[in-house]
């Protein structure tokens, strides 16, 4: 990612996680982290209230996709949102002003000093809990749907092209598969 949309992408994350925010989608109370540590660290933000996944099985997640995907040293931002903020990324970054599920942003380097985060994953908590009950599924397998999904396209699994969508769904099985 181009420097000037990682700022971009800062910025807001100071705003989605800011207490005194008053913009649409975006809490007055200060957002919620628990964070692991050493390499492969992952961040956990909670913008509103997700019940449903407790911090260790959210950074569980991210782990293993990361794992599976060869890059389980990379150390990962995951955030909850609602519909609006996700929206509002995907329409500034990828020009689509639909609602989406997840966004991952990879800032790492090949060279040079790292980055902190090295990456961010931003979760639809709205998106997940829409489509669970559309499905008849719980939200909660939605939502780790989401955070492995994520995760596996910060190892370079992608889902545009038929080919690259099965074996990101192979991968995404594969991981699910080993959680709890």
């Amino acid at each position: 990612m181009r420097t000037h949309k990682r700022l971009a992408v800062l910025e807001k994350r100071r705003a989605v996680r800011s207490p005194e925010s008053s913009e649409p989608g975006e809490s007055s109370e200060p957002a919620e982290s628990s964070e692991s540590t050493g390499p492969g660290s992952v961040c956990v933000t909670r913008t509103l209230e997700v019940p449903e996944l407790d911090d260790d099985e959210v950074i569980q997640a991210v782990a293993a996709a990361l794992c599976h995907g060869e890059r389980d040293g990379l150390r990962v931002d995951l955030l909850f949102v609602d519909d609006p903020t996700l929206k509002e990324l995907h329409e500034q970054f990828l020009d689509d002003p639909t609602v989406t599920d997840v966004m991952a942003f990879d800032y790492s380097q090949p060279e040079g000093v790292a980055p902190d985060p090295e990456a961010e994953i931003y979760v639809s908590v709205d998106r997940a809990r829409a489509v669970a009950l559309e499905r008849g599924e719980q939200a909660r397998s939605e939502l780790l749907l989401y955070i492995v999904h994520g995760s596996l396209h910060l190892c370079g699994f992608d889902d545009h092209a038929d080919k690259d969508r099965e074996e990101m769904r192979v991968a995404e099985r594969a991981v699910l598969a080993t959680l709890s």
